[in-house]
């Protein structure tokens, strides 16, 4: 008979979290043995049979606009230099637009594989850097599809005022671009402003 191995065991063997073999089980993909004892018991010919590769880390960063580019080559930076340090196989996506858009093209690949089972952990530098509002949506599409989340800044840095000027910042930015265009002078007006409005509060 093929070696047993418990649930920790199979799911380093196949790459992912436990989380995600329960569910295997569950959905069926996964065949297991019960001990008198009532625990998960996985034949090591059953899991190679089913061996996927599931053990992609997905790295993601994000900022508002172009005058943030610098922003967005440090956070690649940073995520780059965490999955190295600790030895996962990685892939950056990033996204330069408004965390109200629900549609950037980067946010839409990350969650298309999140969706399709590849993902096995999700790292961010930041909470908001996913969406500024909406990030527990995908945070829950992580948790049912066995997907880790790591967020390597959890400090709270900023005041409770700095979050709201910069949510307020956010929603206008975004309507003023779409009724002025965001390239129009009248729109980076607009933004300037709010900006040194934002520094005021600080």
């Amino acid at each position: 008979m093929s070696k047993l191995l418990t649930i920790s065991e199979a799911a380093e063997l196949l790459g992912v979290s436990t989380k995600t073999i329960r569910r295997w089980e569950a959905e069926g993909r996964l065949n297991s043995i019960r001990t008198a004892g009532g625990h998960r018991r996985f034949t090591v010919s059953d899991l190679i049979g089913n061996k996927q590769d599931n053990s992609l880390t997905v790295a993601y960063a994000r900022v508002s606009s172009h005058d943030q580019k610098d922003d967005l080559d440090r956070q690649k930076i940073v995520l780059e230099t965490y999955c190295a340090q600790q030895g996962w196989s990685f892939e950056v996506i990033s996204d330069l637009g408004s965390g109200l858009n629900y549609r950037k093209k980067g946010l839409i690949k990350l969650i298309k594989l999140i969706c399709s089972d590849q993902v096995e952990r999700l790292v961010l530098t930041h909470k908001d850097r996913l969406l500024r509002f909406g990030s527990d949506l995908i945070f829950t599409l992580c948790e049912i599809f066995g997907t880790e989340v790591v967020i390597i800044n959890r400090s709270e840095d900023s005041t409770f005022e700095e979050v709201l000027a910069q949510d307020v910042i956010e929603i206008i930015t975004v309507f003023s671009a779409r009724l002025y265009g965001s390239r129009s002078h009248k729109n980076k007006q607009i933004v300037k402003q709010l900006k040194e409005m934002a520094e005021q509060l600080k």
